[in-house]
């Protein structure tokens, strides 16, 4: 796995052996990042269920400001470490070792990109979209990106949020709300 574009394009990024994380391959990343971007000029990412951190890395990479990436496996956290020192720009990243309900509690200011790729994903998602604008944690243009399995429906509507965009890339679904 790999940096696909920007400041950090090529660049290789570690990941987690086994099971425990679902990191998402160059070609689903680089398809999610044309639909979404390609490039940003500035704004704060959340990845609430960062595994590895190549999404918000890839992020950051293509013009996004800063990153919180929240993670509670110890081993990738480990591997969110390294690949964060990576970049040479540790002050663009923050990592979080918690529950990602945890730290939705703790988190402070609007994020302009949130990344949702969580184990149980539609029950989830829905509750933490609803607590990102509960919390007021998005800023007006705002997308959440949802990665899931193909099989998984999430509703057209969440908190205010419509599905702006959503497709299939093999066994993967990408879903984007926006308001």
């Amino acid at each position: 796995m790999r940096i696909v574009s920007g400041s950090y394009g090529g660049r290789p990024l570690k990941t987690l052996e086994g099971k425990i994380t679902r990191p998402t391959s160059d070609k689903v990343r680089g398809a999610v990042f044309n639909m979404i971007g390609p490039y940003f000029d500035g704004g704060r990412v959340l990845d609430l269920f960062a595994g590895s951190g190549g999404l918000s890395i890839e992020a950051v990479s293509r013009g996004m400001t800063s990153a919180v990436l929240v993670e509670k496996n110890r081993k990738a956290q480990a591997v969110i470490a390294a690949n964060i020192k990576m970049t040479k720009e540790a002050s663009k990243f923050q990592l979080l070792k918690m529950e990602a309900a945890r730290a939705l509690k703790s988190l402070t200011g609007a994020f302009d990109l949130v990344f949702l790729d969580p184990p149980y994903a539609e029950e989830e998602i829905i509750k933490t979209i609803e607590e990102l604008c509960e919390r007021r944690l998005l800023s007006e243009e705002a997308m959440i990106v949802c990665e899931t399995d193909k099989a998984v429906v999430l509703p057209e509507e969440a908190a205010g949020l419509g599905i702006w965009k959503q497709k299939i890339y093999g066994i993967s679904k990408v879903t984007v709300y926006v308001r």
